[in-house]
């Protein structure tokens, strides 16, 4: 179904690319709590002892963070770069890709930090269960629900 909002193409351009630097807010605060939360963690004497496992777990938490974060904040940085050069359409399209690559690194990173808390804590069993259950949670509300809420998945 074909919306009419009223809106010249440049005005239904700008309030999307608006829209779109709003909800980057919304997902940025998250990477940030849990980027800082990452990086105090190598600063405790539990870390030092933990085993090379869990640190290349960490690190890839870390390092998946950094991607949802630079991902995340690429669509604010080429629309300040490039907002009188009348990119608005390109700037949108890439913006939404950057966007989408972004979550899904923040839902990995978030997941891999569940489930390397998990292994500290309980043991490995513990990491593979809340791993695959964080993983499936991000999928399915975060990627499957909105194509049955669209009506293509479904």
């Amino acid at each position: 179904m074909v919306e009419h909002t009223g809106e010249t193409k440049n005005e239904r351009l700008t309030r999307n690319v608006s829209e779109l630097l709003q909800e980057l807010r919304v997902a940025q605060a998250g990477v940030q709590i849990l980027f800082g939360f990452l990086l105090t963690v190598v600063f405790t004497d539990e870390f030092h002892e933990a085993s090379g496992f869990e640190k290349a777990v960490h690190l890839t938490a870390v390092l998946l963070t950094v991607c949802s974060t630079v991902l995340l904040t690429a669509p604010a940085a080429w629309h300040r770069l490039l907002f009188r050069t009348g990119n608005r359409e390109r700037i949108l399209t890439y913006g939404n890709r950057s966007v989408l690559i972004g979550l899904g690194c923040l839902a990995a990173a978030i997941t891999t930090t569940v489930a390397l808390i998990a292994k500290v804590v309980f043991g490995p069993i513990a990491m593979a269960i809340l791993g695959v259950v964080s993983a499936a949670l991000f999928v399915g509300l975060w990627f499957v629900v909105p194509r049955l809420i669209d009506g293509n998945g479904g």
